[in-house]
């Protein structure tokens, strides 16, 4: 189980005051599950996850051998560039959001009970609300290869998980998931934070999220 903690909310949201604010007030957390013996190139992949009621904030820590940005557009395949993940079921009722981020903070966002039952969120709502900024700016870009470490926050308001009118993270009971991926990279890899028991790589296994307890 992992506590999330209530931190002192962020005066603005900008790079550095939501990573302040989490390295000062929060825990880091690894995201080192390999899973699947296919994938076997691991970057160094680190989370640190906090709230204010009706915001929750994240930081991802990133280190790896090979980047890659193609999308640029909500709800796109973002999971093919390089990825950070955050899955959740926020009150337990079997429906999920796959938040799926890549490097340079385009998002692709849905919900539902599984891989093929998805409905998206909005474009607009999206960009409207989900605020993502990372190291490696917002501009796409093909592959790079070398020694590559990077960082992105991520603020996500209450109100965007459009399944829960009301939603409100105090003393929240959720489930969920934290990965990082990129199916287009040259050395595809597939982690996750909470231990995935299936044949192939899949995200997309609510059974195996794992239990976050919101103070």
């Amino acid at each position: 189980m992992l506590h999330v903690q209530q931190i002192n909310a962020p005066q603005q949201l900008d790079f550095e005051s939501i990573s302040t604010a989490l390295e000062v007030e929060t825990a880091s957390v690894p995201i080192d599950k390999l899973n699947w013996k296919a994938f076997t190139y691991q970057p160094e992949v680190s989370f640190r996850i906090g709230h204010s009621e009706e915001m929750l904030y994240l930081k991802f820590y990133v280190s790896e051998a090979h980047v890659l940005a193609q999308h640029s557009q909500p709800n796109t395949a973002t999971h093919r560039d390089s990825c950070v993940e955050f899955f959740i079921d926020p009150d337990q009722s079997g429906g999920y959001y796959n938040f799926e981020f890549n490097c340079i903070g385009t998002t692709h966002l849905a919900y539902g009970p599984n891989r093929k039952k998805r409905s998206f969120v909005d474009p607009d709502q999206i960009l409207d609300q989900v605020f993502t900024a990372s190291t490696l700016g917002t501009t796409p870009f093909e592959e790079k290869s070398g020694a590559f470490q990077w960082e992105m926050v991520v603020a996500l308001p209450a109100s965007l998980f459009v399944h829960h009118p009301d939603l409100n993270f105090k003393a929240l009971q959720s489930k969920a998931n934290f990965y990082k991926c990129g199916d287009d990279t040259r050395l595809p890899h597939y982690l996750s934070w909470n231990e995935i028991n299936s044949p192939k790589p899949d995200f997309h296994r609510p059974e195996f999220f794992g239990s976050l307890l919101f103070e």
